[in-house]
């Protein structure tokens, strides 16, 4: 009995041993993890209405798998950036459209994560959707690849319209059949935003907002989202159709890490 009961508290002092070094790390990664500042929000608590595409948080990107930093599908922006897309959702709506994001605040961990993924030039799984005509060892010096992004502070987002009634978005299925982001919209893969002429990340000078070889009714659904948020102030960056920051921005300067979730607003709580 006295050697059974030496065994049992050998293993009782052992298990709790383990327990404490566990503890400690856990609770000390829980108190470190980076908190956003209190006028960040989730742009659903500001216009519920405007579609939410996180692609970032899904397979469906041109790495090919989720994004570090991106714990929940919900974008998130500076106040001052969700409220202005709130004016924009309200003159679109009464045109007929609405606006979809796909994606919003980007954590520097993210965006580490791109270039990490730019650096391994034998992971090209994605090529043939996203740059099909991009050698990957040009992904830096060609710009579609950097050590920072505006997205990190907090006022940059990618976005597009989509016509109402919206229909829904098949999901991506890793694996599946590529087609160039550049093809004809019935070939590419399905978006139920319009014909922008491109998908969304096409790393392709036929991104470039103004590309002449964009023309018609791409050309002008391009237009309208470009006329419609710069009337707000944001700004396009020239060489993505997609990419607006509004301006000016609350925080010019500072490049955020807290993760894409609920529990990083402090708003939130």
């Amino acid at each position: 009995m006295t050697r059974l009961t030496t065994v049992a508290r050998a293993l009782i002092t052992a298990l709790a041993g383990l327990l404490a070094a566990i503890a400690p790390s856990a609770t000390a990664q829980s108190r470190t993890e980076p908190q956003a500042p209190k006028d960040f929000v989730a742009l659903r608590s500001v216009d519920p209405t405007i579609i939410q595409e996180m692609r970032y948080f899904t397979p469906h990107n041109f790495v090919g798998e989720r994004i570090d930093g991106y714990l929940q599908p919900m974008c998130v922006l500076t106040r001052p950036a969700a409220e202005a897309l709130h004016q924009a959702q309200r003159k679109l709506l009464r045109q007929g459209y609405t606006l979809k994001v796909y994606d919003c605040y980007r954590p520097q961990r993210a965006v580490d994560h791109f270039v990490r993924w730019a650096r391994d030039l034998d992971d090209q799984a994605m090529k043939a959707e996203f740059y099909p005509n991009v050698d990957k060892s040009r992904l830096f010096a060609d710009g579609y690849i950097a050590e920072k992004s505006g997205h990190s502070r907090g006022s940059t987002l990618d976005v597009t319209l989509v016509r109402l009634p919206a229909k829904p978005t098949r999901p991506y299925r890793p694996g599946e059949p590529l087609v160039p982001c550049f093809a004809p919209e019935n070939e590419r893969f399905p978006d139920n935003s319009v014909d922008m002429g491109t998908g969304f990340d096409c790393f392709d000078t036929l991104s470039h907002t103004l590309d002449p070889r964009i023309q018609g009714e791409q050309r002008a659904n391009r237009a309208l989202l470009k006329s419609t948020l710069e009337g707000l102030g944001f700004v396009n960056l020239p060489e993505e159709w997609w990419h607006y920051t509004y301006k000016p921005e609350p925080y010019p300067d500072t490049y955020f890490d807290f993760p894409v979730s609920r529990k990083s607003l402090t708003s939130a709580h």
